[in-house]
């Protein structure tokens, strides 16, 4: 379950990325490149949330949870800001190669944060149709974005 939750969140995470480069291209044809960044990655963190409650780790999204998402990626940002720093002026690792260790770093950390945020203290409860017959998880997550 584990495995499947950190390969969905690394592809959720390529997804964030492309969306995010996408939209910066394309909102840079018609605005300046720091409100093309700040609404690009705006998007982008509002599908990764979303894609990160209902396919990565089954959780229904709520506004608290949406209010605190943000968190995970500032983390990330640091974590692989001082992981390019560490690892090309303590280490001596290539500048083209540090941003990408320092990223690969960084995911274990973010996903074990994404997961505490999305999921609850105790990682939350993934509900089937084998342990919920009656579908009510379904009609919790439904009702749940307020």
């Amino acid at each position: 379950m584990m495995l499947r939750h950190i390969s969905r969140f690394v592809i959720v995470g390529v997804i964030n990325t492309a969306v995010y480069y996408a939209l910066y291209l394309l909102l840079r044809l018609v605005m300046p490149y720091l409100a093309a960044h700040l609404v690009a990655i705006f998007f982008a963190m509002v599908g990764s949330f979303f894609l990160n409650c209902y396919w990565t780790f089954q959780t229904p999204p709520t506004w608290r949870k949406f209010a605190v998402f943000p968190l995970t990626n500032a983390t990330n940002y640091v974590l692989t800001t001082v992981g390019v720093v560490v690892l090309i002026e303590w280490l001596d690792v290539d500048e083209r190669i540090a941003p990408i260790l320092a990223a690969l770093a960084a995911i274990p950390v973010t996903f074990l944060l994404s997961r505490r945020v999305l999921r609850g203290r105790r990682g939350g409860q993934v509900t089937t149709p084998a342990t919920d017959p009656g579908g009510r998880a379904a009609a919790a997550r439904a009702s749940s974005v307020e």
